[in-house]
């Protein structure tokens, strides 16, 4: 019992402690150079036909960067007051069945899949952050009764983008 609740507590301060170190790292960027202060981050666009991935994409990226870093973020640039743009497309999105059902040969579960391409540009035009083939995955159960039938896709795509726009800051700002 003893050997148990040591190693309980041993679990509890190792995620206190990798939680801790994350929290006080982030925003803390040495990857950006010290004149970026005010990040532009208009509407990413959208070349799938998943309807608002890219709103919701990018309302999570303003949110982590509002909510994780020092930095103003800004919707709009007419006054060309930022120092760096956060260009966005969302170039796939996508479903596949990822395990079947033995007995029925139906899907029981699936994976959803978005892909982005993402750049961070300074004022000079120099590429601060890229990656081309940015790519989320996360899996869902597939409803086995048409009766009680919830239609998955949608929140598991809105997981995705909330994972991915929490993990495209770290990226940028931590240089990971």
């Amino acid at each position: 019992m003893l050997r148990v609740a040591g190693f309980v507590l041993f679990a509890l301060c190792a995620l206190a402690s990798g939680c801790g170190y994350h929290a006080a790292t982030s925003g803390r960027s040495v990857r950006l150079p010290a004149s970026v202060n005010v990040i532009y981050v208009p509407m990413f666009a959208n070349k799938t036909p998943s309807y608002h991935i890219e709103q919701t994409i990018t309302a999570d990226v303003v949110r982590e960067l509002h909510e994780r870093t020092r930095y103003s973020v800004v919707l709009s640039d007419n006054d060309n007051g930022a120092d760096a743009t956060l260009e966005g497309i969302v170039v796939s999105t996508g479903t596949s069945p990822l395990t079947y059902d033995s007995t029925t040969g139906r899907a029981s579960s699936a994976v959803a899949t978005v892909t982005m391409s993402v750049k961070l540009i300074d004022r000079k035009g120099r590429v601060l952050y890229e990656d081309a083939n940015y790519t989320f995955r996360d899996q869902y159960e597939v409803s086995r009764e048409l009766s009680s039938f919830f239609e998955e896709e949608s929140p598991t795509l809105d997981r995705i983008a909330r994972d991915l726009s929490r993990q495209l800051v770290a990226d940028i700002l931590e240089g990971f």
